[in-house]
């Protein structure tokens, strides 16, 4: 194990995606907060231990291979209880603008990442390393963007009664914003990865030819 800073940050954020994917199920606002609070520390600990590794020249063959499994891990883990709480507990919730998350915006959000994880590797096969681009990071931000919104969500609706927030104008306006923001975030983070995900193939796609060797 090359038990470097960056590799570190990466194993961190392996070990507390289950963490990150059990406490939205907890009911209250607090195990929600805390959720949210995880994933912002794991979405910036994304891009630090990058930068961290070109920096100090420690980018390893494990870190390579850990950090995008920890990427894909924290996706699946916000994922699993963004679905079930806003199809199970639609009316609890009352998700009136956006409403409940299909499976089909899940699949398509995991399934882009996978099929970008085989592609890279059958690239480097043939000896084309495929660096993230403009539109990969921007996709990257909104995803993230969208999900932290969504847990801040969970949170707010539960704190709605106990705080006393519909009993407020500004709880009432937070209230349509908060859920308007939400649908549009991950429209453009659906947008972002169907159309990220054909700009690297369409960039790459001489390795479709046969017997290319890029």
């Amino acid at each position: 194990m090359q038990w470097t800073l960056p590799n570190i940050l990466t194993v961190g954020r392996i070990l507390i995606t289950p963490v990150v994917a059990l406490l939205p199920f907890i009911q209250g606002y607090w195990p929600k907060l805390l959720a949210l609070a995880i994933f912002i520390a794991a979405a910036v600990t994304d891009v630090v231990d990058g930068r961290l590794a070109r920096a100090r020249g420690q980018v390893t063959d494990l870190g390579t291979l850990l950090d995008p499994i920890a990427d894909k891990l924290l996706l699946l883990a916000t994922l699993i209880p963004i679905y079930w709480i806003s199809s199970e507990r639609r009316d609890l919730y009352d998700i009136p603008v956006w409403g409940s998350i299909p499976l089909w915006v899940c699949a398509l959000l995991l399934g882009r990442e996978l099929a970008m994880t085989l592609f890279r590797w059958w690239a480097s096969r043939r000896g084309v390393v495929i660096a993230a681009d403009g539109g990969g990071k921007l996709k990257t931000i909104f995803q993230s963007i969208f999900i932290g919104a969504t847990i801040a969500w969970f949170a707010f609706r539960d704190a709605w009664r106990p705080l006393g927030f519909g009993s407020t104008e500004l709880g009432r306006f937070w209230n349509e914003f908060h859920g308007a923001f939400v649908a549009l975030t991950l429209a453009i983070a659906l947008t972002l990865t169907l159309y990220s995900f054909i700009v690297y193939v369409y960039r790459h796609r001489h390795l479709f030819h046969t017997g290319s060797q890029g």
